[in-house]
């Protein structure tokens, strides 16, 4: 290789180096703040009986029994992705992009998808099918995630903020896409809740709190949230119904 091919090799991994480090860099700086500024370690609660009689007083303060009731609810996540659960059936329609999944939530076998109206049968429907599956169990959480601390699988426990408050610790030993997963329920004095602290899989900072204070009573009773705020980060939750059989 000649002097002038080898310095304009050298010229042009030099570029691409600046580039990676000029894209990179921001983002590192950025991650680092936030770790130190918001990570927690997952706090050690309390595995008492005032957990359960914690956990029922959200539940109460949320008209659980107008939940259990409603076996219908429909509404769309972040604008991108749009679903009708009947949940007395356990099924749901999951619609994304040009994709509809009928999803069967006791069997996924027995799910169905579509493209453009038209019925996908080949290998591309198991994969669209597991991506249904991740979607509704994300999105959902984020509509119902209250009505759950009593869930199969969940362990609840106190724990005792600074202020001497006490705060709702529930972890999903099983179910869903990620279990593990832990939630720090903050309560106001109603013991409805304002927000949660988590302790997931998908984030690499644990102890990221989102808000749980806009809320929307539905036709059927059953309070559900509109809007949550993670740092900067909104999350849109629009065209809420609900409905119960006859």
């Amino acid at each position: 290789m000649s002097k002038k091919k080898k310095l304009t090799v050298k010229k042009v991994l030099k570029v691409i180096a600046g580039i990676i480090v000029f894209f990179t860099l921001p983002t590192l700086l950025l991650y680092g703040f936030v770790y130190f500024k918001y990570n927690e370690e997952l706090p050690q609660g309390e595995n008492t009986p005032q957990a359960d009689i914690l956990a029922n007083k959200m539940l109460t303060a949320l008209n659980f029994e107008a939940y259990k009731t409603t076996d219908y609810i429909e509404w769309t996540f972040k604008k991108r992705h749009h679903y009708k659960w009947n949940k007395a059936k356990n099924t749901c329609e999951v619609y994304w992009k040009n994709y509809k999944v009928n999803l069967d939530l006791n069997n996924k076998f027995n799910s169905k998808v579509f493209k453009n109206e038209t019925p996908i049968t080949s290998q591309d429907k198991n994969e669209l099918i597991e991506k249904a599956i991740t979607y509704f169990n994300n999105d959902s959480f984020w509509l119902v995630a209250p009505y759950k601390v009593f869930d199969n699988g969940t362990t609840r426990s106190i724990v005792t903020k600074e202020n001497n408050e006490k705060a709702l610790l529930v972890t999903y030993n099983s179910g869903g896409s990620t279990p593990g997963d832990s939630y720090l329920w903050h309560l106001d004095e109603e013991h409805k809740p304002k927000s949660f602290q988590m302790w997931v899989d998908i984030l690499p900072i644990g102890g990221l709190k989102a808000t749980w204070n806009d809320w929307k009573t539905t036709k059927t009773g059953a309070q559900l949230p509109t809007f949550h705020k993670m740092m900067v980060l909104g999350i849109e939750i629009e065209n809420i119904k609900t409905k119960q059989s006859l």
